[in-house]
């Protein structure tokens, strides 16, 4: 699959951190993901579960010693997607699961976000709801949203650049 960049990606001022802290980070080699480090989680698609997913992926990003602000924007981005799912994937009183994988992928780490459901799709109406995939796209380096084949639902691939904090060939 080619990444496409769909919208620049907003730099931000970053954490600042203490001298010390930076002495300690360089001793500390940060943990090099070994193939099949994918995180997986399958949850139903409720309200309380888009915050054990933003912060399992908190915790697998900064697990991989990536800068705050990328951590920052993937917690975002993936509650909003997350967020969709809740809301429009599935009719009032249908139950259905969220899956999110969470990928290291050589400088990448690739987030992918599916619902069974009646998926999502950008939004014509800008004035309201609606802001969530193109927020996304501003966050992620690439955005790839496609049906889920045989199924009625959507797949959401996001992926952001982490060179050179994943250590990775």
């Amino acid at each position: 699959m080619g990444r496409t960049k769909l919208t620049p990606h907003l730099l931000r001022g970053g954490a600042h951190e203490s001298s010390t802290d930076r002495r300690l980070r360089r001793r500390a080699a940060p943990p090099v993901p070994q193939p099949g480090a994918d995180v997986r989680l399958t949850l139903p698609a409720r309200p309380e579960n888009v915050a054990v997913v933003r912060h399992v992926l908190g915790a697998f990003a900064e697990a991989l010693d990536l800068p705050a602000d990328t951590v920052e924007d993937m917690r975002l981005a993936i509650t909003e997607a997350c967020t969709n799912v809740v809301r429009h994937a599935y009719r009032e009183g249908e139950s259905g699961p969220i899956d999110v994988v969470i990928s290291p992928n050589g400088d990448w780490l690739d987030i992918i976000v599916t619902d069974y459901g009646a998926g999502m799709s950008p939004s014509p109406d800008l004035s309201g709801p609606g802001l969530g995939l193109p927020l996304i796209a501003a966050l992620a380096d690439s955005v790839d949203l496609q049906p889920v084949p045989n199924s009625r639902g959507s797949r959401l691939s996001m992926s952001f650049r982490c060179r050179p904090a994943l250590g990775l060939a």
